[in-house]
């Protein structure tokens, strides 16, 4: 899955050593929103000191995450995480809002063509 917006947060580390192998464990969070008529937002997560270091996602960053989403329990209770595995930043014509150009688009025709038909036109069969 992914989605696209602008890093708007930038949480707390959170860090710890695993029961099960002893290992210390890094994991940052970060919260992106989208530029729809109604923003949306999605805190997603890196896991391991490795990543977050690849990643270096800063303030304000228009991204790309493409994440995976898993459930897991405990005391009762059901929570989601979403995890990032690719993060890539938008080229920087997209984030300045400049849309790209389309050599194949044939430009712009500032008056439409005449119009060809009227009421006695057989090739007009419109109801209407």
């Amino acid at each position: 899955m992914e989605f696209s917006g602008k890093v708007i947060a930038i949480l707390p580390t959170r860090t710890g050593v695993s029961k099960a192998t002893g290992n210390e464990w890094k994991v940052q969070s970060y919260v992106v929103e989208n530029h729809d008529q109604f923003p949306r937002r999605m805190c997603f997560e890196v896991f391991g000191a490795d990543k977050i270091d690849q990643f270096n996602i800063q303030m304000g960053e228009e991204l790309n995450v493409s994440f995976d989403i898993d459930a897991r329990q405990w005391q009762d209770k059901w929570f989601n995480s979403i995890r990032a595995w690719k993060v890539e930043r938008v080229q920087d014509a997209a984030a300045e809002g400049q849309q790209p150009v389309d050599v194949n688009v044939p430009p712009f025709v500032a008056e439409p063509p005449a119009f060809q038909g009227g009421e006695n036109n057989a090739a007009d069969d419109l109801p209407f």
